[in-house]
């Protein structure tokens, strides 16, 4: 056991870093500051990771969690630091794997935007279910396992959603069959709805649908039924769409289906909006390319100030949604398209090319699709990216092709967590 470590910093991941004998020590749940005991738990040939055993003396920005299964909850990281001290590592973090994975400049990260509200602002939760020897419990695995944690209310979703996870922890432990329910998905939106997705194994939805329709009915919850993928998706009671309102002060009102993604903090999703059409200057582009485009998160707002917008998605009832929001929002200069981002940009640049193209992938990148771009040459590249290490990665390609990065600005919109979104603008020399 090492006896007295102090911690540094804070790395990608959430853990703190100390250094003993030369070799950096990673240890969760350890803010800098911190003079700490801990004990390894796995070595590496460079590094080595750690597990707090006493706190000796605590670093300044060390705050106490309100939650009382932080630490054995997997969802949350940073709640022992207070809400500055996590924008500060965010944007210091964000900056340190730009310069040091992509080769920018740190003068090209802006600084990052804090969230207006560090608790309560979750829209989205998925609670895993178990039925144990001591009854039905409800709430996420602990870290690293599928050990379910009971939950009672969890301080980072919205109001809506705690109000939801108290009425089904009671349902679901009475329910005709609480052993066969592994999972129950929750949202709200920006109008006061709640949707609730129930993961049923095969053979008692019926008996399930009939206990739980009338109590989802009496507080006015949109009720479904998932048995297995997506496709399986059945709605028991209510109305399938829940709402979102991308842009402050618009009447843009973008509806989402069970399956659809929403970002999960609403208000921190208007500023990325914000971000994004400020980003024209002076020249709005005329054609538009939004890949990954979803509902039309992006690309409603964007048609709403340029010519033509293109949206692709691979998710066929994002696709179908998006198309019914650009007609119920009486936006007619888009057209939506389901069929994968790769090889897309290309294709619709054969009619005419493309002045902007906008990126909003998943976790996992867009290597494919910005080698693509960088072959292609669009002026204009803004990258939306949830994951700072692939959007890094996928910068290289752009800056090895010509792209110069006029800035990048990193977005909390997960407070608690050491996760990152972020708006990166590349342009062509001209």
């Amino acid at each position: 056991m090492i006896k007295a470590l102090l911690i540094e910093r804070l790395a990608y991941g959430g853990a703190g870093i100390g250094r003993h004998d030369g070799k950096a020590i990673f240890v969760p749940f350890t803010a800098p500051g911190d003079l700490i005991s801990c004990r390894i738990v796995r070595e590496k040939k460079r590094h080595a990771e750690g597990e707090l055993v006493a706190l000796r003396e605590a670093g300044p920005g060390r705050c106490t969690p309100p939650c009382p299964v932080f630490g054995l909850c997997g969802g949350c990281q940073w709640q022992h630091l207070d809400y500055a001290e996590q924008a500060r590592w965010k944007e210091e973090i964000f900056r340190e794997i730009l310069v040091r994975q992509a080769g920018i400049s740190a003068k090209s990260v802006l600084p990052l935007v804090d969230a207006p509200e560090a608790w309560g602002y979750r829209s989205r939760v998925q609670f895993k279910c178990r039925m144990t020897e001591k009854g039905f419990v409800m709430g996420f695995y602990r870290s690293g396992s599928h050990y379910v944690i009971d939950v009672v209310q969890c301080p980072i979703a919205a109001p809506a959603i705690n109000a939801a996870l108290a009425h089904f922890r009671q349902w679901l432990s009475a329910a005709p069959c609480p052993e066969k329910i592994p999972q129950v998905d929750m949202a709200a939106d920006d109008e006061a709805r709640v949707r609730v997705v129930v993961h049923v194994l095969a053979g008692r939805e019926g008996a399930l649908a009939d206990y739980l329709r009338p109590l989802a009915e009496t507080v006015g919850y949109a009720l479904f039924f998932q048995c297995g993928r997506k496709d399986s998706l059945q709605l028991v009671t209510g109305t399938e769409d829940l709402y979102i309102h991308p842009e402050p002060g618009s009447d843009l009102r973008l509806a989402y289906g069970p399956g659809g993604f929403a970002q999960v903090n609403l208000a921190q999703n208007r500023r990325l909006v914000a971000e994004v059409l400020a980003a024209f200057g002076e020249n709005p582009p005329r054609r538009v390319l939004d890949l990954f485009c979803g509902m039309g998160n992006f690309s409603l707002p964007l048609a709403r100030r340029v010519a033509e917008v293109v949206g692709v998605e691979d998710y066929a009832p994002s696709i179908v949604k998006a198309r019914d929001n650009a007609a119920k929002n009486r936006v007619d200069n888009v057209s939506f398209h389901a069929r994968p981002a790769e090889g897309a940009a290309e294709f619709f640049s054969r009619e005419k090319p493309f002045d902007l193209v906008l990126l909003d992938p998943p976790r996992t990148g867009a290597y494919t699709v910005a080698k693509e771009l960088s072959r292609l040459r669009p002026p204009h590249i803004l990258y939306v990216s949830c994951d700072p290490p692939t959007l890094a990665r996928d910068l290289v390609p752009l800056l090895h092709g010509g792209y110069h990065l006029e800035w990048s600005r990193p977005f909390d919109l997960f407070p608690q967590t050491y996760h990152t979104e972020s708006l990166t603008s590349l342009r062509l020399p001209v």
